[in-house]
């Protein structure tokens, strides 16, 4: 059974297609790795993580007051269990690459 949502979309970018193929196609256990770019500032670095795809989910955010629902972003999720045991999850964004390893 494949985890993933029917539709995988950012709230104001978009994916590239090829990365939303794999998201769609993968299945819990499989192994992947995820960089993503960090940038504080004017500052840019790559992060990585390893482990087993566990599934995608969706994250509502938006701001500790209550405001009108279309304040409220949702975000796509990726959840992993790192090669140590913890359970993990980020969120993606245009540029977040996740490969099948």
């Amino acid at each position: 059974m494949n985890s993933a949502p029917e539709k995988i979309v950012l709230p104001t970018r978009r994916l590239d297609p090829a990365q939303v193929e794999l998201l769609r196609s993968l299945k819990p256990g499989d192994k992947i790795k995820i960089t993503q770019t960090v940038r504080v500032g004017a500052k840019k670095w790559t992060a990585e993580a390893t482990g087993e795809f566990r599934g995608i989910a969706y994250l509502e955010t938006g701001v500790t007051t209550e405001r009108v629902k279309e304040d409220d972003l949702v975000v796509p999720v990726v959840r992993f269990t790192k090669t140590n045991g913890e359970l993990s999850s980020i969120s993606i964004d245009e540029n977040t690459q996740v490969a099948r390893i």
